[in-house]
């Protein structure tokens, strides 16, 4: 059954249209993410996941349809007001600066100048303070494979850039991160640290949606399951409610789901 709430979702979506010429990738989409919990985005090529995430991070508008952050009208036109509004995301590229080390990285477009004249007149970059405070960062997200805060990220393996995309994610989102495919990549021992990362995140309080084609990984860390097909939402579900099988059924459309079993808000 439909779980009963009243608490106000952090991020909400009604009605979401996008469309891209003849294409619909957004088709009347509904979507709500509450305080707290890892959300899973799931669907096959097509399904528009990619294209809402997009929007709630700002980097697209949707063309029709509202949005919502703590129940507050919101409108992104772009990252940084998605950013202002304390939704980070960290995307398939990862967008880090291979030649810069850790701490530049964590601080990439929010680069700290030294107080008083030098910062003002000459722009010098306050370093020390920057890498006191990625430290600070990485200890408190209990990361423990970057050692060295000086060191070039080109150097780090794929798990560890990851890692470096999501603490500075996690360092500045102040109530969502949303992670599209963040183990796509990885290997093995490199996923299961970032799998560990996402449930630390959630621990601290922060909300996450999590976009994934890998189920396991799904079920392992997810709350509830948002699947969506042909640019709608087709089911939520939760892993205790739902198998694997259920799910790619859903994706595909040999299944479907009564909104009234469907899990629309987090078990009270």
């Amino acid at each position: 059954m439909t779980a009963a709430t009243t608490v106000t979702p952090v991020v909400q979506g009604i009605d979401l249209v996008k469309t891209f010429g003849r294409v619909v990738a957004l088709d009347g989409m509904n979507f709500e993410l509450y305080s707290g919990e890892v959300l899973a985005v799931v669907g096959d090529n097509g399904a528009g996941k990619s294209t809402l995430i997009k929007c709630f991070s700002g980097a697209q508008s949707p063309d029709a349809g509202e949005m919502f952050i703590n129940g507050e009208h919101a409108e992104f036109k772009s990252t940084s007001e998605a950013r202002r509004h304390g939704v980070e995301t960290v995307f398939q590229t990862l967008a880090v600066s291979p030649a810069l080390d850790i701490a530049s990285n964590l601080y990439l477009g929010r680069e700290v100048r030294k107080p008083g004249f030098v910062g003002k007149v000459f722009r010098t970059l306050d370093k020390k303070r920057m890498r006191s405070e990625s430290s600070a960062h990485l200890k408190n997200l209990g990361i423990s494979t970057l050692q060295n805060i000086t060191q070039a990220v080109e150097t780090l393996s794929g798990g560890q850039r990851q890692a470096v995309a999501v603490a500075r994610a996690a360092a500045f989102g102040s109530q969502v991160i949303i992670l599209d495919e963040p183990t796509a990549a990885l290997g093995v021992n490199e996923s299961a640290r970032v799998l560990k990362m996402i449930q630390d995140l959630r621990d601290r309080g922060l909300s996450v949606i999590l976009i994934s084609h890998n189920m396991p990984q799904v079920f392992e860390v997810a709350n509830r399951i948002h699947v969506a097909r042909l640019g709608k939402r087709a089911a939520v579900v939760t892993p205790q409610t739902a198998s694997m099988n259920d799910v790619v059924a859903i994706m595909t459309g040999a299944m479907t789901v009564p909104e009234e079993e469907q899990q629309l808000a987090p078990a009270p």
